[in-house]
């Protein structure tokens, strides 16, 4: 009779892979992030200090994903970086107000628990929460067979920072003249893989054995929290845009104030060889600069006698540079120009 008995585990669902995973996390956090402790992995809540040298704290948090990257991660069996990309979409936004990135959540849901592919996820986590320097403090994992197919999943992350009250970056502090400058993206980041996706089914492209996208498509996103951070502490900066989905223009409308318009030069950009790809496939200049960063990852907003102090915060591969300025106008951004695509 014993063998007719319904279990979860034949439903689908493994509750003892679930508690080895929670365990490899729980030791794995603690060698990866040094002196930090990580009692709250594998309990019903996450206890995190405050900060004490913040006179008026304020609480920022941000939510994220990375879209359909994942089917790219799937199709590769590649899945180091994922987890760097999913740090990174919620801290590189917590920033753009200037705030400190203090802890990180994440939350993975899956057909059915692979613990070398989940592993590999985490191990991402970690280390983008090391670059970040923020606590890995809990997570959630949900093994939902009727959900996803075989081999699906995915992820979404939670990060919370802390500032100053007043030292958040606000529209205020963006005044006329101000320079705006690119910080070179990484690649993609983790925007526009549908469209990525639907050309290379189209065009019936093996990425497998396309050495350029297969090194091109798996570039996790560059995180911005140490060099934007170090700006903000030396009151370098005036505001900050975050370029996500929507590219250029729409990201940059979100911090311009009422009667100041960001008239900004194409022609001054520097595009990566992925996006000067992927024009050459089809795209037209608007629809790139719709859905892609087209090399700029983020911008920042500065006051001109600033720009030479800006250059030592960052490395040689993502040193800012200026694309444009602040002036006077009814509409928030102004595109000028065309991006000078490679040749």
């Amino acid at each position: 009779m014993k063998k007719n008995l319904f279990t979860y585990k034949k439903s689908g669902v493994n509750i003892a892979a679930a508690d080895r995973f929670v365990n490899f996390i729980a030791k794995t956090s603690s060698k990866k992030m040094g002196n930090k402790k990580f009692d709250n992995i594998g309990g019903f809540g996450s206890v995190s200090s405050f900060p004490k040298n913040i006179k008026n704290p304020k609480i920022v948090a941000c939510t994220d994903g990375v879209g359909t990257k994942i089917e790219i991660a799937n199709s590769l069996k590649n899945y180091n970086f994922i987890g760097i990309d999913l740090v990174a979409m919620s801290v590189n936004d917590l920033i753009v107000q200037g705030a400190k990135p203090l802890f990180f959540l994440d939350y993975i849901s899956i057909n059915k628990i692979d613990l070398k592919k989940m592993k590999s996820i985490i191990k991402g986590i970690i280390r983008g929460c090391n670059i970040s320097k923020c606590n890995l403090v809990g997570g959630e994992t949900a093994e939902m067979p009727d959900t996803y197919e075989k081999g699906k999943f995915d992820i979404a992350g939670f990060a919370v920072g802390v500032v100053d009250g007043k030292k958040i970056l606000n529209k205020k502090k963006i005044k006329k003249g101000n320079l705006i400058l690119a910080i070179p993206s990484s690649g993609l980041h983790s925007n526009g893989f549908s469209l990525v996706r639907h050309l290379i089914k189209k065009k019936k492209i093996n990425i497998n054995r396309n050495i350029f996208l297969k090194k091109e498509l798996i570039k996790p996103t560059k995180i911005y929290v140490n060099e934007i951070l170090s700006l903000i502490s030396k009151n370098l900066l005036n505001g900050c845009a975050n370029i996500t989905g929507g590219g250029l223009a729409d990201n940059i409308a979100r911090i311009i104030p009422g009667g100041l318009c960001a008239d900004i030069k194409l022609n001054k950009i520097r595009p990566l060889k992925i996006f000067d790809w992927l024009k050459k496939n089809n795209i037209s200049n608007k629809e790139m600069l719709k859905t892609f960063n087209c090399g700029v990852g983020f911008c920042i907003i500065i006051n001109p006698k600033n720009l030479n102090k800006i250059n030592k915060y960052f490395s040689k591969k993502y040193k800012p540079y200026v694309i444009g300025k602040i002036s006077e106008g009814k509409n928030k951004v102004k595109l000028n120009g065309n991006i000078n695509w490679l040749k």
